[in-house]
């Protein structure tokens, strides 16, 4: 993947209905080399979908966190299943750095967050996390 694949993915990003005519534009491309473009990223998976993120998706998950959880030993493996099970978990991202594990959570209010959050905190295992409040949402997920 080049610069102008890192560009096109990042304005496919900020605005994924933008017009093939409106990205050729905003990178300086004809709009065959844009499509052409879109295509080749698609079919060799470095794009794999395109999502909508509608009311009804934040209204399910009024409440939304994120929760970075630094795991002991090796028990990542364990408690990844654990947490899979957990029906207010939306997404488990591994990481680098600090922490281990990122959990998405969404829940109908601050009182069933911190429920979530004190059963995964009294996890075997889980020695210490970090939890943001998802206060906006400006731009849809990847797909």
């Amino acid at each position: 993947m080049d610069d102008i694949d890192q560009r096109l993915i990042a304005a496919l990003r900020h605005d994924a209905r933008a017009s093939v005519s409106d990205l050729a534009g905003l990178l300086g491309l004809s709009r065959a080399t844009v499509r052409a473009r879109i295509d080749r990223l698609v079919a060799r998976g470095d794009i794999v979908g395109f999502s909508v993120v509608t009311r009804a998706d934040v209204a399910r998950d009024p409440v939304r966190a994120l929760m970075m959880i630094g795991i002991e030993g090796r028990g990542t493996d364990r408690i990844l299943r654990q947490l899979t099970g957990l029906p207010e978990v939306r997404a488990l991202h591994s990481t680098n750095g600090r922490w281990d594990v990122i959990a998405e959570i969404g829940t109908g209010s601050l009182e069933a967050l911190d429920g979530v959050l004190a059963r995964i905190r009294r996890l075997d295992g889980v020695a210490t996390s970090e939890t943001s409040l998802l206060l906006a949402t400006r731009k849809s997920p990847a797909g």
